[in-house]
């Protein structure tokens, strides 16, 4: 049930099930290409070890900080979307 106490849809349970796996692969990019572009160094180049170790545990960090909240974003972000009643119908106001 929703937050009107009336059953979702097969469309509204559809549409939350493909913003849900976006959510999650478009975070997951984003914090493998964070993570490469921050430990990615250490990978490439004989760096030395204080400096390698720092990189990788700073990408290590802030990965899944990244993940989390573009996890977050995009969920909140499609819970407050006002959904068109009429589907390619447009407001006579606008």
């Amino acid at each position: 049930m929703d937050a009107h106490g009336a059953r979702r849809t097969d469309a509204e349970r559809d549409a939350a099930t493909v913003e849900i796996g976006y959510a999650l692969v478009s975070a997951a990019f984003a914090a493998a290409v964070l993570f490469g572009a921050v430990a990615g160094p250490t990978f490439l180049f004989d760096l030395p070890g204080p400096v390698s170790t720092v990189l990788l545990r700073l990408g290590m960090t802030v990965a899944p900080v990244v993940f989390m909240a573009r996890v977050v974003s995009v969920l909140v972000r499609f819970r407050q979307s006002a959904q068109p009643s009429q589907p390619g119908r447009t407001n006579p106001d606008s």
